[in-house]
């Protein structure tokens, strides 16, 4: 089937296969192929060091303190690839492929570091009691002028600002929409090259800042795998039209974060949505809620999973700070956007758009899990006229989002306990490094006045 998808001469260059492993960080790596030498791939003979799924934000395999690289021989793993994530590359030369692989060991297992591999497990778990998640996630990134490499940080599209400031809010706004027409054009046409299920475009807050929403998906390992593709498509376009695309959580100190939303829902045996409240109490819906709002805390390094994530999370905007939840409120952590019909669902409004899909989607659906097997208490709902008092907050502190995934027998639940360890210790050398980093707001502010 895969040589039938890849068969005939290409044109306009060499075409090629990329085999792509997603690492800890949502960031891609792999191989290219040439197309005649394909079958190496779907016979899995591609391998790779297991190590390249323990890199850090730095491409550091930190071997002094995962013991995963060097000091064991730095040893191979199997890349199998996943053939139902096959897709072409419009930007590459014509026939070239891309297709998303699962690290394997040698004796068959997934690697306990493959991130496909964790969002699998949990699924297994809804496999087992008769369910399928739904599954839709919106994606929001800014796009902006190539000279970041030059000035040391962004800019928004020249054809946004006037005497190089922005024209203002952007929200919704159809001239900002049409001032990036040919490179939202060309998104799109690439997604539609690849069968994303890629529907609303909308403008943002943010200048140059936009939202792409894909469709909901019964199989929650295709969703995230959209989603990763849907950052590279980003990412391509943006190149093409000299541009660059960024999914950092806050670009900017004085405009909207990017988040990355997550709708789901559950379906049984019968394709019946069970968080349907038919007109009732919707008592599953809120104990899922309960789910989630529960586990927060402990996931929150998989929602926010880098220092400047924390930058995100500010009171007054529309990045949740509260462990709340409400009905169609979008200043909840959890929001209820349907209560009836097969549309009910919980929208998951915490994450940034830096968050590796596979693990969000994990943290997301092993908590709803715990308010599918029992009816768990949500606490009091939020309101546009109410907010309960003494609620739990999310943190404003990387290190100590890493200590509470740490420590939490929820996540090493989830994702295994070496993967906590792993992920942990990763991110901790991480946010030391932050902190011991002295800035330029530093400078700014201390070195003239002290």
């Amino acid at each position: 089937m895969a040589d039938d998808k890849l068969h005939g001469t290409a044109a306009g260059g060499n075409p090629r296969v990329e085999l792509l492993l997603v690492g800890m960080n949502g960031d891609l790596r792999g191989k290219q192929i040439p197309l005649d030498a394909q079958k190496k791939i779907w016979a899995g003979e591609v391998r790779l060091p297991s190590s390249t799924q323990s890199l850090d934000i730095w491409g550091d395999d930190n071997d002094d303190i995962t013991g995963l690289s060097l000091s064991v021989g730095d040893p191979d793993g199997n890349c199998i690839a996943d053939e139902r994530s096959l897709a072409p590359m419009p930007w590459a030369p014509e026939g070239s492929m891309q297709v998303l692989a699962t690290m394997h060991e040698f004796d068959g297992t997934p690697s306990f570091m493959d991130p496909r591999a964790i969002l699998a497990s949990v699924l297994k778990r809804y496999e087992a009691r008769g369910l399928t998640p739904v599954v839709a996630t919106e994606l929001e990134f800014y796009v902006v002028e190539p000279d970041w490499r030059e000035t040391g940080r962004p800019s928004p599209p020249v054809n946004l600002t006037y005497r190089g400031d922005p024209n203002g809010f952007q929200l919704y706004d159809m001239s900002a929409v049409d001032a990036l027409d040919d490179y939202l054009q060309t998104v799109r046409a690439y997604a539609k090259a690849q069968g994303l299920p890629a529907d609303a475009t909308t403008a943002e807050f943010g200048p140059g800042q936009f939202e792409i929403n894909l469709l909901h998906r019964p199989d929650a390992l295709a969703a995230a795998d959209d989603c990763i593709y849907l950052k590279r498509i980003v990412e391509q376009a943006a190149r093409k039209h000299g541009l660059k695309s960024t999914c950092m959580a806050k670009p900017y100190s004085d405009h909207a974060g990017s988040g990355l939303h997550v709708h789901a829902s559950v379906i049984d045996k019968d394709g019946s949505n069970i968080l349907d409240a038919k007109g009732d109490e919707p008592r599953k819906l809120k104990s899922v809620c309960a789910g989630l709002l529960q586990t927060m805390r402990d996931a929150q390094l998989v929602f926010a999973p880098f220092a400047n994530s924390y930058r995100r999370f500010q009171p007054g905007s529309f990045a949740p700070v509260d462990l709340t939840w409400g009905y169609g409120h979008r200043g909840t952590a959890v929001r209820i956007p349907d209560l009836n019909g097969p549309a009910a669902r919980v929208e998951h409004r915490v994450a940034g758009a830096d968050a590796n899909p596979y693990l969000l989607l994990a943290a997301i659906l092993a908590g709803m899990l715990l308010g599918i097997d029992s009816e768990l208490d949500s606490g009091e709902e939020t309101t546009p006229s109410y907010t309960p008092e003494d609620t739990t907050q999310l943190t404003h502190d990387f290190l100590t989002a890493v200590d509470a995934f740490s420590a939490s027998p929820f996540i090493a639940d989830t994702f295994g306990k070496r993967y906590q360890k792993l992920y942990g210790d990763t991110k901790r050398k991480e946010a030391i490094t932050y902190l011991r980093t002295v800035s330029d707001f530093d400078y700014r502010t201390y070195l003239p006045r002290l």
